[in-house]
């Protein structure tokens, strides 16, 4: 899959409740949360976002607690990717689940501003920062994961699986 959009960046320990406040978890309807993405941090940051953007995250993103509904909240936004330094391991194993793709590059996340546009092919694993010419490597996404991510998450490759 190719992937090209617009750079929306975010800071470092970005938890679960600055992606989604908490009393916005009385419904699991991607597009109603998707409104309140980030509301946490920024009530206005969502509307900065377009269909396609690529959220960009420093270190630990999605800790705090497991809720699914964070990346639930970022598909609603309308966000299919993230690249971020690191992840927090419930959320990293949570976004993956709902069908979230992410990708770990290091360090490497601070040559990348907001707004630049960023193209990811996930079968090889490179990243290009169109707007600079800059190009960053990171493992591609494991067949089996890419599948679930490639069904729209969990419940779907098990149902699409069981439907066979």
């Amino acid at each position: 899959m190719l992937f090209k959009g617009t750079v929306r960046k975010v800071g470092d320990h970005i938890d679960t409740d600055a992606i989604i406040p908490a009393r916005f978890l009385v419904t699991g309807d991607p597009k109603i949360l998707g409104e309140k993405c980030m509301s946490g941090l920024d009530p206005e940051w969502v509307k900065q976002v377009q269909q396609g953007d690529i959220l960009v995250a420093g270190r630990n993103f999605g800790c705090g607690s497991s809720r699914e509904h964070a990346p639930i909240a970022i598909l609603g936004a309308g966000i299919p990717v993230v690249v971020g330094h690191s992840f927090a391991r419930i959320f990293y194993r949570n976004a993956f689940n709902t069908g979230l793709l992410l990708f770990e590059i290091g360090d490497e996340i601070n040559e990348i501003a907001d707004g630049d546009t960023l193209e990811i092919n996930t079968e090889t694993g490179v990243l290009t920062d169109v707007t600079t010419g800059k190009t960053f490597t990171c493992p591609p996404i494991p067949a089996s994961m890419a599948e679930i991510v490639s069904k729209g998450g969990l419940v779907n490759y098990v149902k699409a699986r069981l439907g066979k």
